[in-house]
């Protein structure tokens, strides 16, 4: 394996969770940066079975220390909750300088949890704002961070070079860098993915507790927006427990807005103000069409999506990031 420093100023990559975002790093970083060395870890060892079949980094390795050992750039995609944890295991493991990163959707946290287990450590969490609803390291390809976002989050005392090089790799492959105040992140989060998410789990499950339908008519007779529901609301479980209890504060924001607008469309519907309604679904569908104009979703039937497969079950959801926690 070459030496030389790859175009996005790294020699090796680690990628420590080998689901669907870790498994897409390691694809997209071989298929880019054919100059880089990628190794990986996750502690189930079924996953390094069939990362290693599926060739997700040039080494899958059985314990973590190994896998970081000569590393410049360490991205961690687990869980969000699982972040500071997995971070201390790699305490007097790390080269001196090595950049820690992470693929997590809530940053704020995560930042503090991954600064308090590695102090000085140069730090540039990252959020790729790219997956599907498959898991597990079978999910993975390399086209998946493609023309969309991927946030950086670096603080202030940040050296400027780690945060350039770590651009520079989500450059590579294919993503399109933003610079972002972690807060603010988590705001926009909210607003984007997590209340989305949680509306979906709420809708869904509403449905199948009704009383007068039964479930078997709620399957049955599902239309085109119910079933969307249930593509997110099918999302890991362990990911997004995470996610709302790491992004609590703006979570909760967003909630009581949603709760307000909400009440208002009540309140329209019971004194039948179809011009207030109107106005309110113009609105909306102009937001869909500038989702369109800006290149994140497809006009065409079905989104023009393709099943990509995937063993593991149901995981990491619509837009957003996240990862499998090793086991």
């Amino acid at each position: 394996m070459s030496s030389h420093v790859s175009e996005s100023g790294f020699r090796q990559v680690a990628i420590i969770g080998l689901g669907l975002i870790g498994g897409s790093i390691g694809l997209a970083a071989q298929e880019a940066l054919p100059d880089l060395r990628v190794t990986a870890f996750d502690a189930d060892e079924q996953v390094r079975i069939r990362a290693r079949e599926r060739g997700l980094a040039h080494e899958v390795f059985g314990d973590i220390a190994g896998a970081v050992a000569d590393a410049d750039l360490v991205v961690l995609c687990v869980p969000v909750r699982a972040m500071g944890e997995v971070a201390a295991m790699l305490q007097g493991a790390l080269k001196p300088g090595a950049v820690v990163s992470d693929v997590g959707s809530c940053k704020q946290s995560v930042a503090d949890a991954i600064a308090a287990a590695l102090p000085g450590q140069p730090l540039v969490p990252a959020h790729p704002v790219a997956g599907t609803e498959h898991s597990g390291p079978g999910a993975g390809f390399a086209t998946l961070f493609r023309n969309r976002w991927c946030i950086l989050t670096p603080a202030a005392d940040t050296p400027p070079e780690a945060a350039r090089h770590t651009a520079d790799f989500w450059t590579a492959l294919g993503a399109n860098v933003e610079i972002m105040d972690a807060r603010h992140h988590d705001l926009v989060l909210a607003i984007t993915s997590h209340v989305p998410h949680l509306i979906a789990y709420t809708i869904v499950g509403t449905a199948s507790d009704l009383e007068d339908v039964t479930r078997s008519e709620v399957i049955k007779y599902s239309a085109g927006g119910f079933r969307d529901f249930t593509r997110i609301a099918a999302s890991d479980p362990t990911m997004w427990r995470d996610v709302f209890l790491s992004n609590k504060e703006a979570v909760l924001e967003v909630l009581q807005r949603f709760s307000e607008d909400l009440s208002a469309l009540q309140r329209a519907i019971r004194w039948e103000d179809g011009d207030a309604l109107f106005d309110h679904f113009t609105q909306t569908r102009a937001v869909r069409r500038s989702i369109i104009e800006e290149g994140q979703d497809d006009a065409r039937p079905d989104f023009g999506r393709r099943d990509h497969g995937g063993d593991g079950g149901m995981g990491e959801g619509g837009t957003d990031g996240g990862g499998d926690q090793p086991r």
